[in-house]
């Protein structure tokens, strides 16, 4: 499967997660969790990265990062790889411990650091595992709302921006995740662009012009096959099973040809994923299958509007981050 495109340049700032292979967990003990940290603190050191916040919960992390060198994937090679390999030694298994690669989203840190810091650190709170935001230990916000030094998390970035608010910056940072808890708020990652680019619209035409000239991208068309695809096959069925709120093993049955279709051509959309591939995982549809599938749901969203509008409705549920 071709593996998605890294937007990778100095001075990045990233909102990266990972999940646990089929959302199993990947933490098992305090000690895991404490292992991860010293594995990220390492990474910090060796690939020049700069922690701005994170959160670690039981079957996936969120991290915001900044790379000083272009070396978002060495750094993240690093982490997931050792703590792969630490977990599989330790609880004596073997395979893959994420589900897939992990995702990346370039962030406007001008303008969406700040509420997407706040948008992880209430993950805790929002899950019902704590009372309060600070409670939880494997969350770098006590480091933001205390004076105790840590020689992980740069706090600076963030605190400078609410430094136009009454107070210390620290106060003013708890007032504005405070103010959040208990009421339903906007996930900034709603504006994902291209499931890539968090940022306004001068941000995402900089970041384009940037791919254009780093990754020399031979025309318009390769260059849009490269941007969507972002996501693994199984995230494209779960996203297709959310959507019908069917069971995901009903996605992919031949009975179910309307939701299988779309699957496919989703699939073939989003992943880039082959036809020799996409056939292997719908249980033996053969190559020609699977192209003439994706050449008949292309050309019926032509003439049916109401498929279009559903396709459409299904991509922009893939593009926006769901924690």
């Amino acid at each position: 499967m071709a593996r998605p495109l890294r937007i990778e340049f100095a001075g990045a700032v990233y909102h990266v997660t990972a999940r646990g292979n089929e959302r199993k967990n990947i933490f098992f003990s305090n000690t895991d969790y404490k292992k991860f940290l010293e594995y990220l603190k390492e990474a910090k050191k060796k690939f020049k990265v700069i922690v701005h916040s994170y959160v670690l919960m039981s079957n996936h992390y969120h991290l915001i990062l900044e790379t000083l060198d272009a070396n978002l994937s060495k750094a993240m090679h690093y982490i997931n790889g050792s703590y792969t390999t630490y977990i599989n030694v330790k609880r004596r298994r073997s395979g893959h411990l994420f589900q897939g690669r992990y995702k990346s989203i370039l962030v406007d840190k001008d303008n969406y650091l700040l509420e997407l810091s706040r948008y992880i650190h209430l993950n805790p709170f929002r899950a019902k595992m704590v009372e309060k935001p600070e409670e939880y230990p494997y969350s770098s916000y006590s480091i933001f709302i205390s004076n105790r030094k840590d020689n992980l998390v740069t706090r600076d970035l963030i605190l400078e921006l609410m430094r136009s608010s009454r107070g210390s910056e620290r106060g003013a940072y708890k007032y504005f995740v405070d103010a959040a808890v208990g009421r339903e708020i906007d996930n900034p990652a709603k504006d994902v662009y291209g499931g890539m680019i968090l940022g306004g619209v001068g941000f995402i035409k900089e970041t384009l012009r940037r791919i254009k000239a780093e990754y020399h991208v031979k025309d318009a068309i390769a260059n849009r096959k490269a941007l969507r695809a972002t996501y693994g096959i199984e995230e494209v069925i779960e996203g297709i099973s959310n959507y019908f709120n069917k069971l995901k093993s009903d996605v992919t049955t031949k009975e179910a040809l309307r939701t299988r279709n779309i699957a496919v051509y989703l699939i073939k959309e989003r992943t880039g994923a082959t036809n020799r591939q996409i056939g292997e995982f719908f249980d033996g549809l053969t190559c020609s299958a699977v192209a003439k599938i994706y050449r008949k749901v292309t050309e019926e969203m032509r003439d049916d509007g109401k498929l279009r509008g559903m396709v459409r409705q299904i991509e922009k549920y893939l593009d926006t981050f769901k924690p």
